[in-house]
């Protein structure tokens, strides 16, 4: 049976983390003066080495910490707090104006769609941390495919909003982005401290069993 609670859980925080309304304007930005056709070319393009990285990180991220020996604890702790520097960038606008700056250094005469739009303003950091902590929260087939599914519903979404962000600009104007970002970022910060929370209580756990 499909864990609802889960599954929302998982579309909130990758939505969140991805951040596709906030995406929407800065693709316009580098795509500026492109032909539509180009345009549809690089959203796919991105998308689909966004999803690629993503499923690599979901698929192994869990095996590779083992390896280098970091426990699931302390990656969920520290994920959470890279997440809460995110929600605190997006509360307070440093993460629009940071994206946009790396917007305005790339020459649009070149193909954005690896950089900086597939890495890093799709599959970030904060993405890439998410999607390995969601898989390990859930262990098994199960809780894999569904943040897989979750993670390429999203990124989906970016691709469609990427087609229609011309559309959408002109709907939410400068102000609705901005309030959209700001609930986001909210929301986020909320997930973020469930993540440390969670950490620190496998961390707990995992003492009690040692010690006893």
């Amino acid at each position: 049976m499909i864990d609802t609670t889960f599954l929302i859980m998982a579309f909130v925080t990758m939505f969140v983390v991805i951040d596709p309304i906030g995406l929407a304007p800065l693709f316009v930005a580098l795509t500026q003066g492109m032909s539509a056709s180009a345009k549809r070319k690089i959203a796919f393009r991105s998308c689909a080495i966004a999803i690629v990285l993503l499923v690599v990180f979901a698929l192994l991220g869990e095996a590779v910490l083992e390896f280098i020996g970091i426990s699931m604890a302390a990656f969920r702790i520290a994920g959470g707090i890279l997440l809460f520097i995110t929600a605190l960038d997006m509360l307070f606008e440093r993460r629009t104006k940071r994206r946009e700056d790396t917007a305005d250094d790339e020459d649009h005469s070149d193909d954005p769609s690896v950089f900086p739009l597939a890495i890093p303003l799709i599959a970030g950091p904060g993405a890439i941390a998410s999607v390995i902590l969601l898989t390990g929260q859930r262990p098994g087939a199960e809780g894999l495919a569904m943040v897989l599914g979750v993670t390429a519903a999203v990124v989906i979404l970016v691709m469609v909003l990427f087609l229609a962000s011309g559309l959408i600009e002109k709907a939410l104007g400068k102000t609705g982005i901005t309030v959209v970002t700001r609930l986001l970022g909210m929301l986020l910060a909320a997930l973020s401290v469930q993540f440390v929370l969670d950490g620190l209580r496998d961390f707990s756990s995992f003492a009690v069993t040692s010690g006893g």
